[in-house]
């Protein structure tokens, strides 16, 4: 069967500012009535983004929206929380998720009906506004402007697993961490595989890593770096003879220096990005190479604990060559940047 190859946007300081939260504003704007919009997002700051939502469903979209109700700066939803609640905006196609044990709603995940079924899957939340309040970009990072990613997925197979997670998530499941196991943790189609997170038994990341054999090449991309079981995988690939190497962000709440530093002790070369106008590194992507064979990963995934136990999280894994390139492509972009060093 021909699989077409996704479509990769990146947005980025080379890149033109607010590209992602505008490619979303688009897609929101192409569905017509009677489709639908199914989203899953851990920040939404963006007023006018929210009123493309009330739009759409004001002219008969139906729009679901799952968001996180507790993220790291608390009330930073807040405004669009209240546009978007009650009869004059989405009514209840909103739904707040609050969990009852630890952990978040951080999966991003924007999927539409319209023109075709597709599902938009990376690193990027809609968390810039204008105009823009200072405070909370210094602590999230101006997202409209750092490094990060959408991909977009048209597999059947996957964009309907990716809405039945999505309905599933707004219709409350997922509040006491592992959602039921009704739901699949896992699906495949032609050569891509998403992984929902919570999940249990062993981190298919970690299987992955493990078939990694001398001679190959590994390289992470991530905006945090700080799961220790990874960091002794990660030493483990480098003793078999793996060539390792991180990029991440320069911030010590995503990356800790100590973090970094065992790290490269262990022969791992680790890339941190510091831009003199502190926008974030928050791309998310793995890209390995053994022999003849290439695989990648993307998603919301960060590389620690409560990413592997607690989140609502997606993965997807794939042997896509042309995906692979598209990734190979942008870690060299953004190592080259002047304020990447190793």
């Amino acid at each position: 069967m021909n699989v077409v190859s996704p479509k990769v946007f990146f947005g980025g300081p080379d890149r033109p500012p607010r590209l992602l939260r505008d490619l979303l504003e688009q897609r929101v704007d192409a569905v017509p009535t009677g489709g639908t919009i199914h989203w899953l997002t851990y920040y939404f700051r963006d007023l006018a983004l929210a009123d493309a939502l009330v739009r759409a469903q004001r002219r008969g979209v139906t729009v679901r929206l799952a968001l996180e109700g507790e993220p790291h700066i608390e009330n930073a939803n807040e405004p669009v929380i209240q546009r978007l609640a009650g009869a004059a905006g989405i009514g209840d196609g909103l739904r707040i998720v609050r969990h009852r044990l630890p952990g978040h709603l951080h999966t991003k995940l924007y999927a539409f009906s319209h023109p075709e079924p597709v599902a938009l899957v990376g690193s990027f939340n809609p968390s810039g506004n204008e105009p823009e309040d200072p405070a909370i970009v210094a602590e999230i990072g101006d997202q409209d402007r750092g490094h990060n990613l959408l991909v977009e997925l048209g597999q059947p197979e996957l964009v309907r697993a990716f809405v039945a997670r999505a309905a599933a998530i707004h219709a409350g499941a997922g509040r006491f961490g592992l959602l039921s196991m009704s739901l699949k943790a896992t699906v495949r189609s032609n050569g891509y595989t998403g992984y929902f997170f919570p999940q249990l038994g062993r981190n298919p990341l970690e299987r992955f890593l493990a078939r990694l054999g001398r001679g190959s090449k590994l390289r992470i991309a991530a905006s945090h770096i700080r799961d220790e079981t990874l960091a002794r995988r990660l030493s483990d690939l480098v003793e078999r003879g793996v060539d390792v190497q991180v990029l991440t962000h320069h911030t010590l709440r995503r990356a800790p220096d100590a973090m970094v530093d065992y790290l490269r002790g262990e022969g791992i070369t680790v890339y941190r990005y510091e831009h003199p106008d502190e926008l974030p590194m928050h791309s998310k992507f793995i890209l390995a190479e053994d022999q003849d064979r290439a695989w990648s990963t993307f998603g919301s995934y960060n590389l620690k604990g409560r990413s592997r136990w607690l989140n609502q999280e997606l993965l997807v894994h794939s042997d896509d060559r042309e995906l692979w390139n598209a990734f190979d492509a942008r870690w060299r972009d953004i190592v080259a940047e002047p304020w990447c060093r190793p």
